[in-house]
């Protein structure tokens, strides 16, 4: 099986398609991770808040804990401030809630670019490249068959005209020269028909 064309200009085209594909994906990671950390820049808020409220909640731990000490009244005072307390870490609690939506949400729409992107790719690339890797093994296969010559020469003949310029046309035209089954003219309309598949005779 021949992953790439023998003939210079075709194996050309296939390598710069190879190299668009890859930087087309490398582009996409690159695009999906830079969203990724504009969604995680939500998250900041998130951070604020959870700092407050572990900042909260620690000063107000404190107080409670030092009001404790005041005689008589220290039992009274430090309930509500435990409380307080409590109430806070509920803050902090929220803030890294948020924090962990906004990072599920950022990986998610991450991962879902760069899959997205990767299939646009593969779509556009693979299917003409494995064409051509099954159309080449086919045709090296008619090089060797029986009669393979005379289809090869048909497949020239009814390609681009262009491509016929290089065979020299003998009398009655080449067409003729192929149904009188002239052995030169077979021989080098094949090997016409190679070329355009971008293989060597």
């Amino acid at each position: 099986m021949r992953l790439y064309a023998q003939t210079r200009a075709h194996r050309l085209r296939q390598v710069l398609a190879d190299l668009i594909a890859v930087v087309l994906v490398a582009a996409a990671v690159r695009f999906a991770l830079a969203v990724h950390e504009g969604i995680m820049l939500l998250a900041e808020p998130g951070r604020k808040v959870e700092d407050a409220g572990g900042s909260l909640a620690s000063g107000l731990g404190d107080a409670g804990e030092a009001a404790s000490n005041v005689p008589l009244v220290g039992g009274i005072l430090k309930k509500p401030l435990l409380s307080a307390a409590e109430a806070s870490n509920g803050f902090s609690e929220a803030g890294q809630s948020m924090q962990d939506t906004v990072s599920r949400v950022a990986d998610l729409a991450a991962f879902g670019l760069i899959v997205a992107s990767v299939l646009f790719v593969l779509a556009l690339w693979l299917p003409p490249r494995v064409r051509w890797i099954r159309r080449s093994a086919r045709i090296r296969g008619l090089v060797d068959a029986p009669g393979g010559a005379d289809l090869l020469a048909l497949r020239a003949l009814t390609g681009p005209v262009a491509d016929l310029a290089a065979v020299a046309v003998p009398p009655g035209g080449l067409a003729d020269a192929w149904r009188r089954g002239d052995e030169q003219v077979i021989g080098e309309l094949s090997r016409v028909a190679l070329r355009q598949a971008g293989l060597r005779p």
